[in-house]
């Protein structure tokens, strides 16, 4: 066991695990987050996706110890209800969800590449989320959304 401490959507946060534990199971049992969600456990769907510093990183295969000293964010910290980030009011505005369970990566790694290009190609924003699952098949409609968001940020 150990004491990791690093900052949470804002706030100073310290969790007493075994630091090879991923980073996921911290925020969700230790820190009681709803978002990140388990997918898969292999870092192959993306629904634990997490900005670590800045990167969007997939949680359920980070220690948490490489987040010691780091800042997390999720996508409660990207917006709030009253003050979304704009590709949550792109999703709510094209009407994306259906089951939402892997909205959380979808708009943490699109909320990434946005930041470091937000004049992202078509075929870079798909190259970006190619990674990603959806098993409604809305992909479509989440790179409608992502797109209006886009224009928002410019």
């Amino acid at each position: 066991m150990a004491t990791i401490k690093f900052v949470v959507d804002g706030k100073p946060v310290s969790v007493d695990v075994d630091p090879n534990m991923p980073l996921l199971y911290a925020l969700r049992n230790d820190l009681a987050l709803n978002n990140p969600h388990f997918g898969c456990g292999l870092a192959q769907c993306g629904a634990c996706t997490v900005h670590l510093d800045g990167e969007p990183i997939r949680a359920c295969v980070l220690p948490v110890s490489a987040a010691a000293g780091k800042t997390v964010t999720t996508i409660n910290g990207l917006g709030t209800p009253e003050q979304p980030h704009p590709l949550q009011q792109a999703y709510v505005e094209e009407q994306v969800p259906q089951c939402g369970y892997c909205i959380n990566g979808w708009i943490m790694t699109a909320a990434a590449v946005l930041k470091k290009n937000p004049k992202a190609s078509d075929a870079q924003l798909r190259e970006a989320l190619s990674g990603l699952k959806c098993r409604c098949g809305t992909h479509v409609s989440i790179l409608r959304a992502i797109k209006r968001a886009q224009t928002a940020l410019a």
